[in-house]
């Protein structure tokens, strides 16, 4: 146990890197913890397989399930979008012995977990108005439970150390530890198809992945809560949300990061459409389990790599160079994706699962082309922390909450149009909706299928090279306006102690 203890009071960042550094590896773990804990979250409420839930099992019996769910995900995404920056300044605002941002970490996850429990309770059996009603009601209680989680816990990494180092080894970590621990759910939720009882009752997968999620995820946070520190200072004024949005359009690095997240919808309609690509192109679901799998290296690279090249370069690190590389990386592996599989997908018989050789290159390239998106995903978290510097550099207002919020709002927007106009193309192609086995799909469809996973998000990661161009924040610069924010500081504090 001394071992252990000495361990967890360590610093995660030892060497002399020219500042103060502040992290031990138990305040990184227990953060990393609340990051698993959204995982889990969203893992069960934002993914590929809360799509299927609606249009094969919730809305299995109405005529348009693919519209209604659509128009579900958009409405509801963007009051989703919308709430963040409301969230985002109270939590500036918010003025408690236990911090800004720790006392919302506490309470928001338990009703996050009772939300996300009674979602999978309903039933396709349902009458229809009362479905939709239901439905509707709990995705807008889901969007406010956890954007009362999410903002916080985003703006605590930016306010638990003003390292750049440290915060790129928090994030590093924190990832690793969120991929791990949220994919648990949706493994399940795709091996239930190899399980005897399971494989049969798709609703019972869900309601039982979420239920256990659920305690997971409080548990989970009391780590968050209880062994973090926040250590920004904060002015007790707060801007209002339109001047958040006024810092958007005058914060040029953070408005680049906007544009940028923008085309990523492109990047991300893959995840949302995953299930479907699987079911009814592959024409065999139990790749699902492969699928989700192949993507933890990404994840588990990103995580130890990322701060590892950062450390390494020292001054000469430039996030905006790292995220073009990425960007250019991903291009190359989602044409590569199109080029070998296009024969074995698009050319086998309809209603036949795919060859042993195309399922690989399938699962090979899926694993592949997440990993360029977790070093960017990854590295974009830096930046964003880099643009709250930003705006205390420009306006002498450090503001974490409106900063994430802001980002997290294209976030939302990321996931409501992506999901959205996933479901939207396969509902105007004739998809027809399943909940068990496999079922031919037209040929509109298939081709949907095959162009939204492989050269649609190649293209959006070829337009997010556009506005990344303009982003005006690089290693230098940045270290020079860090320098200038500590002297602001320090003179402040001296004031302060002579009035």
């Amino acid at each position: 146990m001394g071992k252990i203890s000495e361990f967890l009071d360590s610093k995660i960042v030892k060497k002399d890197v020219g500042e103060e550094t502040y992290l031990t590896w138990k305040e990184t773990l227990s953060y990393a913890m609340g990051r698993g804990a959204q995982g889990m979250n969203t893992g069960m409420t934002s993914s590929k397989y809360i799509n299927f839930f609606l249009t094969n099992v919730l809305f299995k019996n109405l005529k348009d399930p693919m519209g209604v769910a659509s128009k579900i995900r958009f409405f509801c995404g963007i009051f989703d979008a919308i709430n963040d920056p409301i969230m985002g300044v109270i939590v500036d605002k918010t003025r408690t012995k236990n911090g800004q941002m720790r006392p919302y970490i506490k309470w928001a996850p338990i009703f996050v977990s009772i939300v996300m429990v009674l979602f999978f309770i309903g039933s396709g059996d349902a009458p229809a108005w009362l479905n939709i009603t239901y439905t509707t009601l709990l995705f807008i209680g889901l969007d406010v439970t956890y954007t009362a989680f999410d903002i916080p816990m985003g703006a605590l990494a930016f306010s638990i150390t003003p390292n750049g180092i440290e915060r790129t080894k928090l994030f590093g970590i924190s990832s690793i530890l969120r991929s791990i621990i949220g994919a648990l759910p949706q493994v399940f939720v795709a091996a239930a198809a190899l399980l005897p009882y399971f494989n049969n009752h798709t609703p019972q997968a869900y309601l039982t992945s979420a239920i256990v999620s659920a305690v997971c995820i409080i548990i989970l946070t009391r780590f968050t809560y209880k062994n973090t520190t926040e250590r920004a200072e904060h002015r007790e004024d707060a801007p209002s949300v339109k001047e958040c949005f006024k810092l958007l359009f005058q914060n040029r690095p953070l408005l680049m990061l906007f544009l940028g997240n923008i085309f990523f919808i492109l990047c991300k309609i893959p995840e949302q459409v995953s299930f479907y690509f699987i079911s009814d192109l592959m024409f065999e679901r139990k790749y699902n389990v492969f699928i989700d799998v192949i993507k933890f290296p990404g994840f588990l690279l990103a995580g130890l790599l990322v701060p590892k090249i950062v450390e390494k370069l020292g001054k000469k690190a430039d996030s905006r160079r790292f995220y073009q590389v990425c960007c250019l990386a991903a291009i190359v592996i989602h044409g590569l994706f199109a080029l070998t599989t296009y024969g074995g997908l698009m050319g086998k018989e309809s209603g036949t699962a795919v060859s042993l050789f195309t399922a690989i290159l399938v699962i090979l390239f899926t694993g592949l082309s997440t990993i360029p998106m977790e070093f960017k995903n990854l590295m974009q978290k830096e930046m964003e922390a880099e643009t709250v510097d930003y705006v205390e550099w420009k306006s002498g207002t450090r503001v974490e909450g409106t900063m994430l919020s802001i980002m997290s709002f294209t976030g939302k927007i990321e996931n409501t149009f992506s999901a959205s106009l996933g479901l939207w193309i396969l509902g105007k192609t004739g998809y027809v909706q399943h909940t068990e086995g496999s079922l031919i799909q037209d040929s509109k469809t298939n081709w949907a299928l095959f162009l939204m996973t492989t050269l649609v998000p190649a293209l959006g990661y070829l337009l997010m090279l556009i506005p990344m161009h303009f982003y005006n924040i690089t290693g230098e610069s940045h270290r020079k306006m860090m320098e200038e924010i500590k002297e602001r500081r320090a003179l402040a504090a001296a004031e302060a102690k002579e009035g």
